[in-house]
């Protein structure tokens, strides 16, 4: 009797506590809700900034501690839209490079000579301040390479959908899907263009913000060609052809010039490494030889 009334209490005890457990971890249970909302269930971990963000957020006191004039933030702004980096937070990200560069170049100079040297940290602070900005700069010039690079078959492209029949706008958004994987920098450009018409504004007006965002003189004239053919109603397929083949000639011409620039490029290689050791290889045996036999002692 007893063994039976321990098994019907160890049943009923171990039935009430799978019930109060399989009522607390139902997804729709009203237990189970109301036991998270009082904070039994552990609270999810909050993910942890991003690197880009927690950078953001060291130098944006840097940034704001070097006051520029609009004009330099302007400029600044933009030749970091010329270089592919469009979002506000990244001039913040460059300011304050400038400024953390700067200072631990003043810093570096106190460290190593142990004085106040004014020459030495004047020095090499304001080579650690346009360190960024040389960066920027060679970064503009790789991103308006691969533009031009990239615009002569961009314009084939174009010509080839204007003259299926599809209008400008479409062949440029059509054009720059097309080109997302071989050329991305034109690509994006292209998708800017037609976001800015989507908007609302005028075809000249995003062509002439390309200009500005690129700062490529090829694209310049194309803008200015597209332009004219808008106002003067002439055939658009017809320019965009006469205009590819004007830039794949150019395209030819700078070849050409680097070329002939070779030739020069390398008289200074060739003074100072190659024909010393042509006159060495050449003239050193016979000037040992004329040694052994003009000094015979020499030799020995």
């Amino acid at each position: 009797m007893a063994l039976a009334l321990a098994i019907i209490l160890f049943l009923t005890i171990a039935l009430v506590i799978f019930s109060f457990g399989a009522a607390a971890y139902a997804p729709f249970s009203v237990l189970g809700s109301r036991l998270r909302a009082l904070g039994w269930q552990k609270t999810e971990l909050k993910e942890k900034p991003a690197f880009k963000d927690r950078l953001e957020q060291a130098l944006d006191p840097l940034s704001k501690a070097l006051p520029l004039s609009p004009s330099e933030v302007s400029r600044a702004r933009k030749w970091l839209i010329q270089a592919g980096y469009r979002e506000p937070r990244h001039l913040t990200i460059y300011v304050g490079a400038r400024v953390l560069l700067g200072l631990l170049g003043i810093l570096s100079v106190i460290a190593i000579k142990g004085d106040f040297d004014l020459l030495w940290m004047v020095g090499v602070g304001g080579f650690g301040f346009f360190i960024p900005r040389f960066i920027l700069k060679r970064m503009i010039r790789n991103r308006q390479r691969r533009i031009t690079l990239a615009l002569p078959d961009a314009l084939d492209l174009t010509v080839i959908c204007v003259e299926v029949g599809l209008a400008l706008d479409q062949a440029l958004m059509r054009v720059g899907e097309d080109l997302r994987h071989a050329h991305p920098d034109l690509s994006d450009e292209f998708h800017l263009i037609n976001l800015e018409m989507r908007a609302g504004k005028p075809r000249a007006e995003a062509l002439r913000n390309l200009v500005d965002r690129t700062g490529v003189d090829d694209v310049r004239a194309l803008v200015a060609t597209l332009v004219q053919t808008d106002r003067f109603g002439t055939s658009v397929s017809q320019a965009l052809r006469i205009h590819s083949d004007s830039l794949r000639t150019e395209r030819r011409q700078r070849a050409e010039e680097q070329a002939a620039k070779t030739t020069i490029k390398m008289i200074v290689p060739l003074v100072l490494f190659v024909l010393p050791s042509i006159i060495f290889v050449t003239l050193g045996p016979a000037i040992i030889q004329l040694i052994r036999i003009l000094a015979p002692g020499a030799g020995h």
